[in-house]
Formats: C-alpha cells, structure tokens, sequence
C-alpha cells in the first residue's frame, strides 16, 4: 500500500500542468489558528526548517508538501539526476511569486515536493491561518476570505482534515474544530493534533484532552511538543527537538507517550491517508474516465485548427446540408424527443392541423336557406322556375369550395415556419462545429431563410391555383357525384307530378285579391312560409352542394400536402447545398467566414490540456496492480 502515496503525489504533478482542481484527490489539509503551531508540526514532519515563521498571517497561499521517502543508497542518484548536492533536497514547482497584494491571501497553491530518507510518503496541504481580526494593511475581509479558503479545501469529501489547536487555549473554542465540524459533522476524516503540551500553565495538564474526553475525534488525537522561537534563535535542530519531545512525553505522560509526539503522528497520517487512498482509488478512477470522455467530446466539438481554408468551407456547408434535409426525413444524429420537429412536424400539420381544420368546415356553413332560394331565384331570371338550375348549383358550391383556400395556405405557413425552426435545430445540435465560426453561421443561416422566402410565394400561388382549378370546373360528371345526380333527378320528377296540386294552391305570398299591389315592394321570402316546392327545391341544391364539397375536400386535403412537398420542402432540400455553395464558396469570403471567435483557440488549447492530463492521470491509475492496495 505504501505505492499508493506516490500514485497520488503523480496525480497532483499531472494536474498541477493545466492548473485545474476538477479532480478531488486524496490529501490531508492542515488547519489551525494564526500560530497555532501548524508551520512547526510540518517542519517536524519533514525534519528541517523550511517554512516561514513569524506573527500575523505567514502562510498567505495553500502549499501542497509532498513527502517522499527515498532509501540512502538511492538517494545520492537521485541528488546528482537533479543537480542537486546535500542529503535532503526539495523541488518548488509551478510557483508564481504573486499573492495579488502584500497583506492578501490568493488560493493558487504552492507545490513543495522534499526526498528524504527521513520522512514516510505523506502528502499534506498547509492552509493559512485563521484570523478574526484584520491588522495592519490586511483587506477588511481577511476572515471571510480565509474560512471561504479553507472551507474549499476541506470540503473535498475525498481530504483528511488535520485540524491543529494550541494545548494552552481551551479545546472548546477551537476554531480548527469548529470549521472542521461544519464540513465534517460526524468527524469521520477529522485527525485533531494538540501543540505546545510543553506551554500549559503551571499545575495543569492534558491528560483529558488526549485521551479524548473533552472533543471526541473519530480518526484519534495526539499531542505533540514544537520548537520555542528561542529554539530556533539558538539553531536547535529539529532532530534534537524530537528527542526533547520524547523525553517531555515519557516524563509528563508515560502512559500516552507511545500513542504522542511527532514520530507518532507521522506514522498515523501514513496509515490513515494509505486506507483513504485505497478507499477513494475505484471512484477517482471512475472520475477520470468519465471527465476523459466528455473532454474528448468538447475538443471534437471545437473542431481541429484552420489548415485549408476551401476543404474546412466545403466540409461545413455539406454537413449542414445534409443534416438539414436529414432532419426533414427523420434520420438525424441527434433526435429531439421533447416535442416534434422536422419531418416529423411536417406530417402532424398535413395530416392532423391541415387534416382537421378542413373537416371542421361545414359545407353549408355560412349558407342559409334563403340564400339557396334567392341563388335559384336569381338564376332563373324573369321566368318562373320549373327545375331547379343548375347555376344556381355552380354559384353556390363555388362560394363554399372558396374556403378551403384560406386553411391551405395556412398549411404552407406553418410548414415554411418549421422549416425555418429546422435551421435553429441544425445549428444548436446537429454541427455545434459552426459555432466555431459565428460568420459562417449567420451566413448559412440567411442563404437557408432567403432560399425558403424565395419559395414561399411559388408554393402559395401553386395552392391557389389548386383552389381555382377546382372553382374553374364544376365537374357534375364526377364519379362521386353521381349518386348525388340520381337524387336531384328523381326529385325533379317529383316535382313535375305535384306542379298541378301547386298551381291550384294559394301562395302565402302572393297579394289577396281586392288589395292593391304596389311594384315597388321587394318580396322579403323571410316574411313567409316557404311552399313545398321551395323547401324541396332547396333541399336538392344542399344536398348537391354538400356531396360536391366533400369530393372538393377531398381532392385539396390530398393535393395541397403534395403541392407543399415539391414546391416548397422537396425543393429546398434538393437545391439546398448548391444554393450554399454558390452563394458562400467564393475566395473572397474564406478570410472572412471562417473567423473563429475570439475565445475558441483558447478554450481549444485548454481542452486539449485538460484531456492530456486525464489520459496521463488514466494511465498512472491504471499501472497500479491489484496487490499494492493490500
């Protein structure tokens, strides 16, 4: 299991590269109060000064301190492969000397990496101290920006919190404890360490505290002994500090001595962050795979940079094309399974809102009775009328076929608006790739939108024409219709045979004798009951109007979805990709067209980092054997 640190401190030098915190590793994040002795913990863990001392905020940026454990015969090797003579070296990378201004804290971390056949494989993370009151020239909000810092690190579900408190202050007011419980309630990844046991007041000790009865910790709890700044003044190493420690410890706590001080510590943070390591591995392993695949996704989509302006033009327009018409016909890449769209809308409004709407017209709708009547009137001129015309017939089914026109050419709306409606999707789903080039983008899109404007008006006057055809001929003859002929005559006949009994009737209308006539009054045919004859002769030409109109129906609820289609759909995707070609392959628009926008070099390179990265992250996982996490 001892491999499995190093696997990590890999981990971190890879991610380290592309500067992102995406991938929760394995760590464990030292929190304490301003001087709380955190800085002086670490130095004993790694068995040399070489961290900043002093009062106020010292550490103002996280530092990412790397353990690693080399054996003496290696380590003079590895010295001269660095360039580097002494028995310990360490190695700062990726540093930048900024912290944004003198007194402020920034979250960009340090890496310090130390070899030392003196230290165990450890990896911690030392974090500013927290402070409750500005000094100096520290910004106002020094304390909220150090608790958001360190928060960040330790809300990893994935770190071990080191949580450092002075055994000379009261374990109840612990602020590393506390801020530790916020992330950790259960205190089930909390390791609390107490300092200066040396430094209780006189007639006192910690006997409670490390035997944990005053703040329970799951992961344990254990005192240590630091250097006074006396100490360090008078160059007393950090070797003769740990065989001072031990001796404090057998002398003021025998029975915990074994279970304290900093050799102790050491071999715990080994332990548990190796059982952690194991514990995290199969999820992180998950993570980086799955961050992998949609990385790789991302880059594909940003697309590969402009070598041959003409291929890379040519290249769009046809996939445009092509997943255009594809949309229509229902074989697109990506299906939208919201609602309907493309091919698919296009059938719902032929065969269910054009469809419908025409069955919803009444074929005598907005016809009356006294309508038919005047029409037959009318058509018969100054003669009485023996049969009923057949113009009055034509006049009325003429009216009532003229409206069908309306819902048609509402059918060709609709069907050039969800033509439209496919440009939109083609661009947000189906070539993401044009997103890379805003001006080709909107260029497409007005060549598509102008092609469809352009036959839009050919398809109307197409389904006009369809209605004139049908009100230029009113075709009596037509097989449908002939049932509806057979019954007009045999009403005819009817008729005939009661004319006798008819003219022997008084007409309701007509003036009584011995009352004056005057000319110049209008029969109103409203004022009175019709005859017979009348409502007979009406009830033939409804019935006549009604059987045409349904064949009229018919015919335009079939032609007008086929008119659409060829004049208007067929049309478009037929011409579509020539029309984009001739109207953007020209060698005076390439420069132009094919301008990225202005971020997209720049997301390309930081996807393509963040990919190579995981690929090496994958690659390290995977050369770990089963055996080394047992």
């Amino acid at each position: 299991m001892e491999a499995l640190i190093p696997v990590i401190n890999k981990l971190q030098d890879v991610f380290n590269t592309v500067g992102a915190d995406i991938i929760q590793l394995p760590q464990i994040a030292v929190v304490g109060t301003q001087s709380s002795g955190k800085s002086s913990v670490l130095e004993a863990l790694v068995g040399r000064d070489l961290l900043p001392r002093g009062t106020g905020v010292v550490t103002r940026r996280p530092l990412i301190l790397q353990l690693v454990h080399v054996d003496p015969e290696d380590r003079r090797k590895t010295s001269e492969e660095n360039g580097v003579d002494g028995e310990e070296w360490g190695k700062f990378l990726h540093t930048k000397n900024k912290v944004g201004y003198v007194s402020g804290i920034t979250d960009e971390p340090i890496h310090l990496k130390i070899f030392s056949p003196h230290v165990v494989n450890l990896t911690l993370v030392d974090l500013p101290g927290i402070t409750k009151v500005p000094v100096g020239d520290q910004p106002k909000d020094i304390e909220v920006q150090i608790k958001d810092l360190i928060v960040k690190h330790i809300s990893n579900p994935n770190s071990i919190i080191l949580a450092v408190t002075a055994a000379n202050t009261d374990m109840a007011t612990s602020e590393a404890l506390k801020v530790a419980r916020e992330v950790d309630p259960d205190g089930r990844r909390t390791l609390a360490v107490v300092t200066k046991l040396d430094l209780m007041d006189a007639g006192t000790d910690a006997m409670d505290v490390l035997m944990g009865r005053v703040i329970p910790v799951k992961l344990g709890l254990i005192g240590v002994v630091n250097r006074s700044q006396l100490d360090i003044n008078n160059k007393k190493t950090v070797a003769d500090a740990i065989r001072d420690e031990y001796a404090f410890l057998q002398k003021k706590y025998p029975s915990l001595a074994s279970r304290n001080g900093t050799k102790y510590l050491a071999r715990t943070l080994n332990r548990l962050l190796m059982h952690h390591i194991r514990d995290c591995l199969p999820e992180l392993k998950t993570r980086i795979n799955v961050l992998a695949a949609q990385y790789q996704s991302l880059l594909s989509s940003y697309g590969e940079p402009v070598e041959d302006q003409s291929s890379t033009l040519l290249q769009l327009i046809t996939k445009f094309a092509a997943e255009y018409c594809h949309t229509i016909e229902g074989t697109a890449k990506y299906i939208e399974t919201t609602e309907l769209c493309g091919g698919a809308r296009i059938c719902y409004i032929f065969h269910e809102t054009f469809g419908r709407t025409l069955e919803s017209v009444d074929p005598l709708g907005g016809l009356t009775t006294i309508d038919v009547l005047t029409a037959i009137r009318n058509a018969t001129g100054p003669r009485p009328a023996l049969f009923v015309p057949e113009v009055s017939f034509e006049l009325l089914v003429k009216r009532q076929v003229k409206r069908l026109e309306e819902p048609s050419l509402r059918c060709v709306e609709l069907v050039h608006e969800e033509m439209q409606r496919i440009i939109q999707h083609c661009s947000n789903y189906s070539t993401q790739e044009l997103l890379r080039f805003p001006k080709l983008h909107d260029a497409i899109v007005e060549v598509v939108t102008s092609l469809l404007r352009k036959r839009l008006p050919v398809t109307n006057e197409m389904v006009h024409n369809l209605v004139a055809i049908e009100l230029a001929y009113i075709n009596t003859k037509h097989p449908d219709f002939a049932d509806a002929c057979g019954l007009m005559n045999n009403n005819i006949e009817e008729g005939v045979g009661g004319d006798k009994s008819m003219l022997q009737t008084s007409n309701p209308g007509s003036p009584q004798r011995g009352h004056a006539v005057n000319l110049l009054d209008v029969p109103v045919p409203v004022s009175r009951k019709l005859s017979a004859r009348e409502q007979r002769d009406c009830e033939v030409i409804e019935r006549l109007i009604k059987s045409y109109f349904l064949i009229v129906r018919k015919n335009i609820q079939d032609s007008v979805p086929k008119a659409v289609m060829h004049f208007l759909v067929n049309h478009v995707k037929d011409s579509l990709q020539s029309e984009l070609v001739g109207q953007l392959y020209k060698a005076g628009l390439l420069d132009d067209l094919l301008t990225e926008s202005e971020d997209m070099a720049q997301r390309r390179n930081e996807a393509a980092d963040m990919l190579k990265a995981l690929q090496k992250a994958s690659q390290v996982i995977a050369e770990i054997r089963e055996t080394q996490m047992w």
